[in-house]
């Protein structure tokens, strides 16, 4: 894989990757672009969140709607790395399996999900998940809440 960023100005720079489509970056908290560690948590997330649900799907669970959080710690002190995260699955959907929703999680982490395989080498992930009942009209229902622990 091959990407580069191109400065624009300012700390404004646009990336690109093999595939071809652009990010804008910014480390500047008041423009409208993602800051690099901000790109880091949302491919964690972004990741996860793929396999998850393509494993939820191949199994027929009845998602509505699905969303992957992640909170990240950060060091007092440059550069400021992430000391720690936090990733929560929120499942709505329903009749949603506990089993078929742990299951994706294990899948991801220990199998599919190579930013989640490479941060793990470097800070701790928890990993919790939230299962809401779709009630219909914007409205849900908590089910089921855990968090997953690796087998060791």
């Amino acid at each position: 894989m091959d990407a580069k960023v191109i400065w624009q100005d300012g700390l404004a720079f646009t990336g690109i990757a093999n595939k071809g489509h652009q990010i804008q970056l910014n480390s500047n908290p008041s423009e409208h672009a993602a800051s690099p560690m901000e790109l880091v948590a949302m491919a964690i997330a972004g990741c996860t969140a793929m396999d998850v649900i393509s494993v939820l799907e191949k199994k027929r669970e009845a998602v509505t709607r699905f969303e992957v959080k992640v909170h990240a710690d950060r060091a007092a002190d440059y550069p400021k790395v992430f000391t720690r995260a936090s990733v929560e699955y929120v499942v709505i959907g329903h009749d949603v399996q506990e089993e078929a929703v742990v299951r994706a999680i294990e899948l991801s982490v220990t199998k599919y999900c190579p930013v989640h395989a490479m941060m793990e080498k470097v800070f701790p992930i928890d990993l919790h998940y939230l299962i809401y009942e779709d009630e219909g009209s914007g409205k849900q229902k908590l089910v089921k809440q855990g968090t997953y622990q690796r087998p060791h």
